[in-house]
């Protein structure tokens, strides 16, 4: 009877085993909602920090369209159309800093951009997991140092009272004042660059070239490929998105040459050599007062870094790279 009843289940039990699959779909519904909801939750207080210093403070650039004066508020200012961007393009002090940024911009283009993606393959090739790990975190450490504290490194190394000179001079030889000296003020933005920022800008490198097959390398090795052949026809392929990716952001950002290094040592060798477009706009704007005429100027340069992100991306798309955005 038992046996037989084991094999002839009640309705009850019938019904309890089909509810039971819609039970366990109705909790992962539940949870997946109460899971995404909390995440939301979470992503809330930096969506609206986005919100309102990012997207909600373009409605600022209103004043680049007017003679702003803080007392009259927004909309109380003058009304002065495109008078700011006249002004702009027949300044001589703006086309010096236009060129300025330029300059400098190519210069960390070239000989900043290549640096990061070397020291990744430097220290991707390491075998010694130990040797690898100390050697990051020495490379990683300069990003975390304020550009105060850079700066006042270069000054007391490479300054007019500085370690080198000092040198120099208990040796009898000729002293060089390298921070102070306009001619050599390029070199050395780059090369702060490249000290401060180059073991940090290795990190997606190294990500993108942990991906990359190692069974690739070693069928390459066996059929007599040596390590230029192996770079050029299996790592370059393989992270070659991820430099055209970094290198189309950086294009954007390329008339953002460091506001904080270049104010920092604007003395040192005067407003001809190190005004950039950032420290134009501090000074003609926080400082003189000119405030529409600063809008007009960081207007003008945002505009530029979105076109050439553009134009940039659409040339990635040509090449058959995936770029920024479809």
């Amino acid at each position: 009877m038992a046996t037989l009843l084991r094999e002839n289940p009640s309705k009850s039990e019938e019904n309890s085993a089909s509810r039971r699959p819609f039970r366990r779909r109705k909790e992962r519904k539940r949870f997946q909602r109460t899971h995404g909801r909390t995440l939301f939750l979470l992503m809330l207080p930096g969506l609206a920090y986005f919100l309102v210093f990012h997207y909600g403070a373009l409605a600022g650039n209103v004043i680049a369209f007017k003679e702003y004066v803080p007392f009259d508020g927004l909309w109380g200012s003058p009304w002065v159309g495109l008078g700011n961007f006249r002004r702009m393009f027949e300044d001589a002090e703006f086309w010096d800093a236009v060129l300025n940024t330029l300059w400098i911009a190519v210069l960390q283009l070239v000989f900043y951009f290549p640096v990061p993606l070397g020291l990744a393959l430097l220290l991707h090739t390491l075998t010694w997991s130990t040797v690898r790990r100390f050697v990051q975190s020495v490379a990683y450490l300069p990003h975390f140092v304020s550009w105060v504290i850079v700066v006042a490194l270069f000054q007391q190394v490479l300054g007019e009272t500085g370690m080198v000179n000092g040198y120099l001079g208990d040796a009898g030889l000729h002293t060089v004042d390298i921070v102070g000296n306009p001619d050599a003020f390029r070199p050395l933005v780059v090369a702060q660059v490249i000290w401060k920022d180059a073991g940090w800008g290795t990190i997606i490198f190294l990500a993108a070239l942990s991906q990359v097959d190692e069974q690739s390398y070693e069928a390459a090795a066996i059929d007599g490929a040596g390590p230029w052949r192996r770079f050029w026809h299996i790592t370059l392929p393989a992270i070659r998105p991820v430099i055209v990716l970094l290198l189309i952001m950086r294009l954007g950002d390329i008339l953002s040459v460091g506001f904080e290094q270049m104010l920092l040592q604007r003395d040192a060798v005067g407003p001809q050599t190190a005004e950039v477009i950032d420290t134009f706009v501090y000074y003609r704007g926080i400082v003189g007062g000119d405030y529409g005429f600063a809008a007009a100027a960081g207007l003008f340069k945002g505009l530029v870094g979105a076109l050439l992100v553009y134009a940039a991306n659409r040339v990635a798309h040509r090449l058959g790279e995936q770029g920024v955005y479809r």
